[in-house]
Order: C-alpha cells, then sequence, then structure tokens
C-alpha cells in the first residue's frame, strides 16, 4: 500500500522554521507552500493579507505584460501577489534586512524569475527614467520627511494606476478646494476637513520614522496636486486607487529640476 503524502518531509519544515527564525524580525506574515508563517502572531492579525484582500478586486487580475513598482517593498507580500497575477515586478527598500527576507520568500514561492528586488529609495527615481504600469505606494508616505516630492517622482513614473495607502487622522471631513483663500481669511485654515498634515518632531508608535500623519482631505490634495486622478476613493479605510493624469505646470518645473540634477 502507497502511503499519501503528509506534506514536506520533516527535517525540510525543521530547515524552514530555523532559517524564518534566522531572519526574523517579520513584518509581514508570508503563507508558504511549507504551512509555515513568517509572523503568525502579527499584532495587526494577517497582516498584509487583509490589506491585499480590499485591495485585490480593485486591480486587474491579468497583469501580464505589465511593469509594477512596490515601493516599501518590505518582506515582498505585495511584489508577490502581483507576481502571481503575471506582473514583472520591482520591489524597492532601504532596509537590506527586509530585502533579505523578500529574496528568501520568493525562493521559497518559487518567483525568482518574476520578481527582483532592490536596495533603493523612493528619491532615487528622480536620476532614472523608468517607467511602471502600476505603481504601489502603501505604508510608505508617512515615513518620508519629504512626502510630496516623493508623490509627485511616483506620479511621473506612472503609466496606467498609482496605489497609495497612508496612516491618517481619525476623522472623514472633506470639502472641495476653494480657487483661493484671501490673505486675511487664514482663519479657513482652521476648518474641520481643511487638508492638513500633522508633523511628528519626535516619535509615533515608538518609530521615529513616522513623520506625518495627514487627514483624509490632504491625502486626496496631494494626489490631485501630484497629478494623479483618485477612480475608487478608498475601498478600504486609508486606500486609494489612482491614474495619472497632467501635473500642475509648476510642479512640472520643479521636478524637471529635481530631473536633471
Amino acid at each position: 500500500m502507497t502511503l499519501q503524502s503528509q506534506g514536506p518531509p520533516r527535517a525540510h519544515r525543521d530547515a524552514v522554521s530555523a532559517e524564518i527564525r534566522g531572519l526574523a524580525p517579520w513584518f509581514h506574515n508570508l503563507h508558504l507552500p511549507s504551512g509555515h508563517e513568517t509572523a503568525p502572531d502579527h499584532p495587526l492579525g494577517d497582516f498584509p493579507r487583509l490589506k491585499w484582500e480590499a485591495l485585490a478586486p480593485a486591480l486587474p487580475d491579468d497583469l501580464r505584460g505589465w511593469r509594477v513598482l512596490d515601493v516599501g517593498c518590505n518582506a515582498g507580500f505585495y511584489s508577490f501577489e502581483l507576481a502571481r497575477r503575471g506582473a514583472d515586478v520591482l520591489g524597492i527598500d532601504l532596509d537590506e534586512h527586509y530585502l533579505r527576507q523578500a529574496r528568501w520568500g520568493a525562493r521559497q514561492l518559487g518567483l525568482d524569475g518574476l520578481v527582483r528586488f532592490e536596495r533603493r529609495q523612493v528619491y532615487d527615481l528622480g536620476r532614472t527614467d523608468e517607467r511602471f504600469d502600476l505603481v504601489l505606494f502603501m505604508g510608505v508616505l508617512y515615513h518620508l520627511r519629504h512626502p510630496l516630492l516623493a508623490l509627485d517622482l511616483l506620479a511621473a513614473r506612472a503609466r496606467r494606476l498609482l496605489v497609495l495607502q497612508t496612516l491618517t487622522t481619525p476623522g472623514d471631513e472633506g470639502a472641495p478646494p476653494p480657487r483661493d483663500v484671501p490673505f486675511r481669511a487664514r482663519a479657513r485654515l482652521l476648518e474641520p476637513g481643511w487638508p492638513a498634515m500633522s508633523f511628528v518632531e519626535r516619535r509615533f508608535a515608538g518609530d521615529p520614522t513616522n513623520w506625518w500623519v495627514p487627514n483624509r482631505a490632504c491625502a486626496e490634495a496631494m494626489l490631485r496636486s501630484a497629478g494623479l486622478e483618485v477612480i475608487d476613493r478608498r475601498p478600504e479605510h486609508e486606500l486609494w486607487i489612482c491614474r495619472p493624469a497632467a501635473p500642475p505646470e509648476t510642479v512640472r518645473d520643479e521636478l524637471a529640476a529635481v530631473f536633471s540634477g
């Protein structure tokens, strides 16, 4: 009698467990073919799968022929999901620890040929003419000292879609922006729903790289000012799907200076 397969041999499972521990700590909970999870006790639950479940229906099921940029890719969860849809994915991150996790995860998932991971920061895109059909900008904006510059750079590099996810302050107020605010009407800048971004000088949630927390109106105003049109307003809280449009002329002039530097 032939015994049915009971999954990977114990020695292999033990080796994978040891490698997961050796690459800890993990922020992305990757589900591996061996049955392992890299962060099963994540304080946010099955993260970022929960975010992906909200985002996935808003993106094309078939991404063959698409070039994708995953900014701040961490351990590569989103990169892997997009690669499974056929995309050619470049994941970038500044943290070599996360990039080691991502490259290891790609091997475990059999996605080596569809995903590349490189150590870059978002501002490096000012020194390249690369274009991408889809740009994923999730969980990064509030970690940057120059968030609007980063958004401008990414908008200039997106051909079809850009996805923004960012931490925001509580509240959902917002109003159409006025064409002008008179100098003596500055009190309007304090009205509920005015686009505003709180600056964090020291730490937020114990993290010294959390610099900004915008409100919802500010996040959407920043997208518009970068030349992005929101086509799906928050398939989930704090998540926007956008397509590129023409940025204002002043933005084009400033970006020309950045790109030529």
